[in-house]
């Protein structure tokens, strides 16, 4: 079984003690902080029943190794085994999710990114974010904490093969959509409705060639200024909200179609 793991901040911690408080083995908070935030975190600690330790700062930080904690500090034992991507797929289409939307990451290996494109995802009601095994960063306190509670919520999935797990995909009636800046068409010129992946590279390096091939469509995004690119979270965040906006906001006829 796997080892009991530390997550922190408010944010993050306070996910877990509303989703799975039993897993809480033990809540560190620092005793010198008893400002209206923590007392409030505190009343949701106790409503939870989690063991709190008074600790201090030195203390915090050992067990995370980064003085940005907040002050709080959870001991957690592991998750409920994750389910399957084709569980979590058929999960979602017998709850009435005809179009699911997944995100693809090729190659993330900043925790920063990771947990900002997990955040994102849980925004934008993704079913699944699915990244490569190798050369990928997985779920850590820092993804954790980034994330601000996405990582509990969101099914995150690290496949042994990209590429066979995106035409995996396909077979079952998803549409790929990379985003590569060599793209002809611009992300807001193609429809992102319907049963998708929305994949993207790393910052720099982008999509892999292979990944690039298994893709359906490639898409860019607009660039008007100086800079070349955009951080990877912020393109997601813009991927993933476009897609979003095309499903809950269909594009009106024009008058003369009305017409």
């Amino acid at each position: 079984m796997p080892a009991p793991r530390h997550l922190y901040g408010f944010h993050a911690v306070g996910v877990r003690l509303k989703t799975h408080p039993a897993t809480v083995l033990e809540l560190h908070v620092d005793s010198a902080r008893r400002d209206a935030r923590m007392r409030g975190f505190l009343d949701k600690a106790a409503a939870a029943g989690a063991k709190v330790v008074e600790s201090d700062d030195t203390r915090l930080h050992a067990l995370v190794g980064t003085h940005r904690h907040q002050g709080v500090v959870a001991k957690v034992a592991p998750l409920p085994t994750q389910k399957s991507l084709d569980d979590t797929l058929d999960a979602a289409e017998a709850a009435g999710i005809r179009e699911p939307l997944v995100l693809a990451l090729d190659g993330i290996t900043d925790p920063h990114n990771l947990g900002a494109c997990l955040r994102v995802a849980d925004g934008a009601g993704v079913t699944a974010v699915i990244a490569p095994r190798d050369h990928a960063v997985g779920l850590n306190a820092t993804v954790a904490k980034v994330a601000s509670g996405a990582a509990e919520t969101v099914p995150y999935f690290m496949v042994t093969n990209l590429a066979r797990t995106l035409n995996e995909l396909k077979d079952r009636g998803l549409r790929v959509v990379g985003t590569s800046d060599r793209a002809a068409r611009s992300l807001y010129d193609t429809s992102l409705r319907g049963p998708l992946v929305l994949v993207l590279g790393a910052e720099g390096r982008g999509l892999r060639q292979l990944t690039e091939r298994t893709c359906d469509d490639l898409v860019h995004l607009p660039m008007k200024g100086a800079v070349e690119s955009l951080n990877v979270s912020v393109a997601t965040g813009i991927g993933l909200y476009e897609a979003l906006r095309q499903r809950e906001h269909p594009t009106p006829p024009s008058p003369a179609a009305a017409a």
